[in-house]
């Protein structure tokens, strides 16, 4: 595999998020990534909290996520991981690492104190990749990672 690059989602990216994403759950939602992209790519959001791995010129992973400033009650910055596919072909070669990596970067520059993300209770392929990047199970059964 050729050196990954990772950048910034951009609007001609939608296609092959859907696809892999299509891939990887087994099920098409391009609805719920036309919202996504709205939100992600709105000029109002100034810390970027979506992600594109691309090699070859052909994106094959992505992550998307939010930043809360002091909602839901809660004091801290804090942000949710919600969305993160790597296409089928490129799983187990650190493509998912390389993203997390920069996501963590990126909300740790923006003063972000916990990310949060949902996984659903038999997917230990998830579960082992959250695992394995700090994740352990929260109060409120979701998965946290302190990052201060």
């Amino acid at each position: 595999m050729n050196k990954v690059e990772i950048r910034t989602l951009q609007q001609g990216d939608f296609d092959a998020v859907v696809k892999i994403d299509e891939k990887v759950f087994r099920q098409s939602r391009p609805e719920y990534y036309e919202t996504k992209f709205t939100r992600a790519l709105d000029e109002k959001n100034r810390v970027v909290t979506s992600l594109v791995a691309v090699t070859d010129g052909q994106v094959v992973g992505f992550v998307m996520g939010e930043l809360f400033l002091g909602e839901y009650g809660i004091p801290e910055t804090t942000a949710t991981l919600d969305t993160i596919g790597i296409h089928p072909d490129y799983q187990r070669k650190e493509v998912g690492k390389q993203l997390m990596d920069e996501f963590l970067a990126h909300l740790r520059k923006a003063g972000v104190e916990r990310i949060n993300t949902l996984v659903n209770w038999n997917d230990w392929q998830m579960i082992r990749f959250f695992n394995a990047g700090g994740f352990e199970p929260a109060k409120t059964i979701n998965l946290e990672l302190k990052l201060v």
